[in-house]
Parts: structure tokens; sequence; C-alpha cells
């Protein structure tokens, strides 16, 4: 039986000014940098800085720590509105913020909070997440072979992490090993990596088809000694932590397809009206119209399940994601809205034509960023595994 969540349909005041401020941010000082962003893979290093001066990072994190002490809703908003102009900036946002930040003030201690959420918080410091492997994608926990052996009051870090966002810009790394690789996925353990410490680097920038100016990077661990105190949650327990973790990025990563769609509907709208064929707008033909119906009616869909799950996922706690209800509307609602965000900007090159295929055009720009929500935070195919498996998991067996 799927929970009864409170559904939101409409935001209220306090959540609309926070969206508008956000909106308003994103078109005055982030949708500047984007055009340059995705032409040469650059990062604006004065960005972070100044969204942290003004109170969009730390979201979900209390203000005794630097945070904004909102909740996840108000956090997605924040990256709905940074999208809809400069989607790769926001991108770099979530694995920052909500990845790297957010999960150290769930689970970590105060001696760690205190040390390093309130430079996450105003920007001066760069976070990032290290869970994928060249050789472990979607099975993340089960293939991981990043190890982390105890040697006195530090432990020992070898092993290589792929495709990690800020991974070229980062300050400090969430990093997930395995100090039992026996145990498998019941023996992994998180760590916060500085990355100035002896053996780490950045083994290559990763160069995109897509979210370009978002850094992407693989990176190394080689003898890498971390402080015994910079683990995160007890030894052994990081499972949890990655799957409520995930949980979570499920439900962040729907609030950038929405942004993205929006821009693709305004521009669209906008070019049906200017554009002019046959000696009329190209908005009056009744094939544009129904084009321009069907992206209002995906983005609109995607708006309601977005804020529904962000809703619920607000109510996650610690260790309490990766089964269940949440489980399934997360993994559904990131399935949902990458696949729909992927229609709505086909629809809308199809309206721009040959302006549409142009490199350089923003539309353009919008469309290569469609299929890497397809594949990040877990495949369009694991997914589906999710949902089946829980709403199958009382089905006998054999």
């Amino acid at each position: 039986m799927i929970a009864n969540y409170p559904e939101t349909f409409e935001l209220d005041q306090e959540k609309q000014e926070i969206l508008d401020l956000a909106d308003r941010f994103g078109r005055n000082e982030l949708y500047p940098l984007a055009e340059r962003m995705d032409a040469e893979e650059w990062w604006p290093e004065e960005a972070f800085p100044k969204i942290g001066a003004n109170g969009f990072f730390g979201a979900t994190i209390p203000d005794a720590f630097g945070g904004a002490g909102m909740d996840l809703l108000s956090a997605g908003l924040v990256l709905q509105g940074f999208s809809r102009w400069n989607h790769a900036m926001a991108l770099s946002v979530v694995a920052h913020d909500n990845l790297c930040a957010n999960n150290i003030y769930r689970n970590g201690n105060d001696a760690q909070r205190a040390k390093y959420l309130p430079g996450l918080c105003d920007g001066t410091k760069i976070g990032a997440l290290g869970l994928t492997e060249p050789g472990a994608g979607s099975d993340a926990l089960g293939s991981m072979r990043t190890t982390a052996r105890k040697d006195g009051d530090h432990y020992v870090l070898n092993g290589a992490k792929i495709y990690i966002t800020n991974g070229p810009v980062a300050d400090i790394v969430l990093v997930y090993a395995k100090t039992d690789p026996a145990a498998g996925p019941k023996g992994i353990s998180a760590f916060i990596v500085e990355t100035d410490t002896p053996g780490f680097a950045v083994a290559q920038k990763l160069i995109k088809m897509g979210y370009r100016g978002s850094q992407t990077a693989e990176l190394v661990f080689d003898e890498c000694r971390v402080p015994a105190e910079n683990m995160v949650g007890e030894e052994n327990k990081g499972v949890g932590i990655v799957m409520s973790g995930l949980d979570l990025e499920r439900a962040m990563i729907s609030p950038i397809c929405l942004g993205i769609a929006e821009r693709a509907l305004e521009l669209s709208l906008d070019y049906a009206q200017t554009r002019r064929q046959f000696g009329k707008p190209i908005g009056s033909f009744q094939m544009v119209q129904s084009m321009l119906a069907e992206m209002y009616v995906l983005v609109e869909t995607m708006r309601t399940f977005t804020y529904r799950v962000l809703a619920a996922g607000a109510k996650v706690e610690i260790g309490d994601g990766g089964r269940g209800d949440i489980h399934m509307l997360t993994a559904a609602s990131v399935m949902y809205a990458a696949q729909t965000v992927n229609k709505v900007l086909d629809i809308a090159v199809q309206v721009h034509g040959g302006s549409g295929y142009i490199w350089e055009s923003e539309i353009n720009r919008l469309y290569r960023s469609t299929k890497l929500l397809e594949i990040g935070a877990g495949t369009t195919e694991v997914r589906k595994m999710i949902i089946a498996g829980e709403l199958l998991k009382d089905m006998p067996r054999g």
C-alpha cells in the first residue's frame, strides 16, 4: 500500500518567495556565466562564494552551522530557480549542498559539523561526493573496490572514484570505502577527505556532452591517510548513509529537470510568437500550437510530482531511506522527471527548427543536458527495478 503523503499542489507565499528569489538570482548572476561554461567547460570561481553570501547554500542545515534552517522542498525550489538559467551550476550546487553538506549534517557528529559546515554553507569551500567507481556504477555498493584500512589514529584509503561532480574543484569530498571488504555492502564506511591530503589526486577532468562547466573528474586515493575522527557515522555502517542519501539525491534531481523544462517552454513560446513563416508567426499554426500545449502539460505534471516527492522526502530520517514508499517515490519522481524533460526538449528543438540544432543556441544547450539525468543517481533501468521491487516485495517466491 502506498502511503498517503501530504500532497503539495500549490506553493504557499513563503515557498513562492524562495523560488522567486532563486529565479531572480539565477537570471541576474548565473545566466551570464552559462554560455562560457558550456563553450569552454569553464568554472567561475566567484560563483559559489556569491551563492553562499546570498543565503542559498545550507537550506536544510540549521543556522547554528551556517545554514538557512529550511526544508527539502525549499532546497528543491532553489535548484528549480537556478536550473532555469544555469543548469550546469545547479548540478554543482546539488552535489555540494545535498550530497556533501547535507549528508555531513545528517550523519556527522557535532565536531564534524562545526568544522566543515560553515565553509560549505558560505560557499568558501566546495563539496563533492565520492561513490561511483570505474568498475562500479549501478552496482556501486557490491562492486566497490576502494578500501580504508585502520592504521593507528588514521584510515588509509586506496582506490578510485569516477564521474565525480565538483571533483576538480572540491575542497572536501565525502568518500565511501570498504573497511571490511569481506562483508560486501555491509562493510562500507564514510569519510570526510580534505583534498589537500597527501595521497589524494584528481586523475583527470572529464569533458561532457551536457552540463558543461559543472566540473567532473576521476579521483584517486593512493595511501591517502585520513584521520579516524573524519569517519562519518560508525565503522561498517555506511550503507545506511548511502541509501538515505541516494533517496534524497533522487528527490533533488527532479527540480533540476523541472527548471530546465520550464525554460525550454518559455523559449519555445517566445520563438513561436516571433518567428514568422508564410507571412505569420509560427505560433498561429495548429501543429506548433499542439506542440506547445503538449510541452505545457508535461511541465505541469512534472511540477506536481516533483513537489509532492520533495515534501515526502523531507520526512526521511537518518538511515530510513533505501526502502519502503519513499525509496519507490523518489525513484519514480526522478525517472519521470528525467524522461519527461527529454520529451519536452525534443519538442522544443522541433519548434525551433534549424536554429535549435545549432550548438551555440540556448535551446541546444538545454537539449544536450537531458540525457545525463536518465543515467546519473541510478539509471532509468535501476529506478524501474526499485519501483518494481517495492511493488512486488510481498509476492510469494518460488
